[in-house]
């Protein structure tokens, strides 16, 4: 399938409504539904905005794969609420947000937006999915910068990434990222994964920056490059660079797997178009009855139709 693609890290983008939008917005039973209401109006912005051709509203079935917490135990593991043996672990979320993740779900799948989460994986690597599986250009939008590393202009992959709202976003592309973080999309990851990064609990190597990493990626490439320079006396490392790359082995060892986004997820056959209609006109009635959807269902409903 062609025509532009938008897919949505809908976590990413309702913590954003949800801390954007007053609490004191309610449905009539004095429910919040301010993360309900934000991202409704966040989607009707977009599609106003940019015109997709298709669209995924990307979820997390798995916030915090085991797979990825067997390589680095530390992985997002300040985020739990509460540990589940042979099932995912609780994610701490506000308690007013929690229950209006289900409403939310509910709302997209009346209105008829694709919404896709796979057991095992997160929102990330259904994205990344999607993104390799595209004939034609894709709008990936997230505030999670780890998808910077999807960005490839040769394909017209690019990530609207939220400034304010999503009425002023970064249109990111490989020139924002050379210009920012000295590397295209595909160094992105490796950039990530030297520098680390606190809010996944990635370490990183200990004394290698952000701009050292730039440099050591412009100097050899590419990670592999990078632990090629350690084994070899005659290149530019540093004594403390050498020594510390040396320590982190194990670490470098296993961190691509998690920091890089799954590309191979096994994504169900769901009908991507863009909704002209609701799919389920009484079921959505419902809904905005019940949790005072009012204007921001109706304005969205309104554009999806033209």
């Amino acid at each position: 399938m062609t025509g532009r693609l938008m897919l949505l890290d809908t976590a990413s983008l309702y913590f954003r409504a949800y801390f954007g939008v007053p609490d004191s917005v309610k449905a009539p039973d004095g429910t919040p539904v301010n993360a309900v209401r934000g991202l409704l109006d966040f989607i009707d912005r977009l599609v106003r905005d940019h015109r997709p051709d298709r669209l995924v509203a990307c979820m997390d079935a798995d916030w915090r794969p085991q797979w990825r917490v067997d390589l680095i135990p530390t992985y997002k593991a300040h985020r739990v609420a509460e540990e589940h043996e042979g099932a995912p672990d609780e994610e701490e979320v506000p308690d007013t947000l929690a229950p209006q993740v289900p409403v939310i779900e509910d709302v997209l799948d009346a209105i008829g937006i694709a919404r896709v989460g796979v057991a095992g994986y997160e929102a990330d690597d259904v994205i990344g999915t999607f993104t390799a599986h595209a004939k034609g250009p894709v709008d990936i939008v997230t505030g999670d910068r780890d998808l910077y590393q999807l960005v490839d202009d040769g394909r017209g992959i690019r990530v609207l990434y939220p400034l304010k709202g999503v009425g002023t976003l970064q249109l990111t592309d490989e020139a924002v990222l050379r210009e920012k973080y000295g590397v295209d999309g595909r160094g992105y990851a490796d950039l990530a994964l030297l520098r680390g990064d606190p809010s996944d609990g990635l370490p990183g190597v200990a004394g290698i920056g952000e701009k050292t990493a730039a440099k050591l990626l412009a100097e050899f490439g590419d990670l592999a490059g990078i632990m090629a320079a350690v084994d070899d006396p005659g290149a530019k490392l540093t004594p403390s660079q050498r020594k510390r790359l040396t320590e982190a082995r194990p670490y470098v060892a296993v961190a691509p797997k998690v920091v890089r986004v799954a590309g191979d997820v096994p994504l169900p056959d769901v009908d991507t178009g863009l909704p002209h209609a609701p799919r389920d006109p009484a079921g959505l009635e419902e809904l905005a009855r019940r949790w005072g959807l009012g204007g921001s269902l109706e304005r969205l409903l309104t554009t999806l139709a033209e």
